[in-house]
């Protein structure tokens, strides 16, 4: 009888090309953090305020998310090589642009419609919505493992344009970032010129696997219909859910060095945690990844987001140096493959031919729910002069997002027991 891997289309192309796609991510996520690290260079050129300076950050995360569902487009139409392809050009001329730029509007407009919109958002929701194409027995770990691009790139890039702008400045950083995006991410572009055949209609299951509750959860549901639901209202809830786990999220990773400065333990400290955070959250995408092989993703969406809940609440009660940075590695243990569950889920649940246009809509979500919490968190802190209202913020919008992840839950468990048509089962 021929073994059921002999019919994946998990070969060692599909490994290589997952990498390539972690390379990618790492490269053009440098977008998202050259800004922060050059934000004080910035304000002195331009001689502006803080938060004018901050703009192009801003606008540069906002044209992000609006870009991945835009790039996701061009994806599912021309295959990905168009936005890598696209994207990598972007980043060339962005930093060149924003490397000229003779004021701050100039810089903001080049920086954050050229590099975020068209050039780091092509290197994100559609790599991660080709990932998905090329795997089926182990779709969650490969998933995570293309997500963690999006870290690692917090912990390559800063200290590289730290060390190049104090050698040959800001602008000088800017010119030789694009002319190594071109050097570097064109030829990894020759990995995506094959594009995956003979689709199954969403998520392949497995003859071996078919007693995994949802896996046959799965099967009983069909891209017609998924989880007995229009697909746009399930893009609805997900985007919902994003956004309410995201405003979560956002409250200690944007506002845990802030509180250690309150708390008299000094920026550095909070910064140490920040770090730690985010280092084990490549850890917690990894495991998340290798857990949702084996329940789904919205069973690890679930559990991570439960988790998240707990952090928080330890987070709400506690003072202490010591148990604030034990609390800090534990919510990035436990928050970081939430956003790669999203990516799975619609894989699941959604027809191939979509994935990158509804993945790139429900990570914009997610963006948009760590700009509204980060700024919650902010607002009410200047409303209450404490943390504490933020830190219970967050833990009602994290119930929004079990609450909401539960019901469907419940609905691929009833659509299950009420045998909906089932899709074909073998592999292709």
């Amino acid at each position: 009888m021929t073994h059921p891997a002999a019919h994946s289309r998990e070969t060692p192309y599909a490994w290589m090309r997952l990498f390539a796609s972690l390379t990618l991510m790492t490269l053009g996520g440098s977008g998202m953090y050259a800004i922060t690290v050059m934000l004080p260079a910035i304000q002195e050129e331009f001689a502006v305020s803080r938060s004018m300076a901050s703009l192009p950050y801003t606008v540069t995360m906002v044209a992000f998310g609006l870009g991945g569902i835009f790039m996701g487009r061009i994806a599912d139409r021309f295959g990905v090589m168009t936005p890598i392809l696209i994207g990598t050009l972007a980043l060339v001329l962005g930093y060149t642009l924003s490397g000229l730029a003779p004021g701050i509007w100039s810089f903001t407009l080049a920086h954050g419609l050229i590099v975020g919109m068209l050039g780091t958002a092509a290197t994100f929701a559609p790599l991660v919505a080709d990932t998905g194409l090329w795997f089926d027995r182990r779709r969650g770990i490969a998933l995570a493992i293309c997500m963690s691009g999006n870290y690692l790139a917090g912990a390559v890039w800063p200290p590289i344009v730290q060390h190049f702008m104090q050698a040959e400045g800001w602008r000088g950083t800017y010119l030789g970032m694009g002319v190594f995006c071109l050097v570097a991410m064109l030829p990894l572009a020759l990995f995506y010129r094959r594009r995956p055949q003979n689709l199954p209609a969403a998520a392949v299951v497995p003859k071996q696997g078919k007693q995994a509750p949802h896996l046959r959860e799965i099967a009983a549901s069909s891209p017609e219909r998924p989880l007995g639901m229009s697909p746009a209202a399930l893009q609805g809830l997900l985007s919902l859910a994003g956004v309410a786990c995201c405003v979560a999220m956002a409250m200690p990773q944007v506002h845990i060095v802030a509180l250690c400065g309150d708390m008299g333990y000094g920026l550095a400290r909070g910064a140490e945690m920040l770090a730690l955070m985010l280092g084990l959250g490549i850890v917690s995408r990894l495991l998340s990844g290798w857990i949702s092989d084996h329940i789904g993703g919205l069973r690890t969406l679930w559990l991570g987001s439960l988790l998240q809940g707990v952090a928080l609440i330890l987070f709400l009660n506690s003072s202490g140096l010591a148990s604030l940075y034990f609390i800090s590695g534990l919510f990035g243990l436990f928050q970081g493959g939430i956003v790669p569950s999203y990516a799975l889920i619609v894989r699941e649940y959604f027809a191939p031919q979509e994935a990158g246009t509804r993945v790139g809509t429900v990570l914009m979500a997610t963006l948009l729910g760590m700009a509204l919490g980060g700024w919650m968190a902010g607002a009410l802190y200047d409303l209450t002069g404490s943390y504490d209202a933020a830190f219970m913020n967050g833990i009602a919008w994290n119930g929004l997002n079990l609450f909401i992840v539960s019901m469907l839950l419940f609905r691929a468990r009833r659509a299950l027991v009420k045998g909906l048509p089932s899709r074909t089962a073998s592999a292709p």
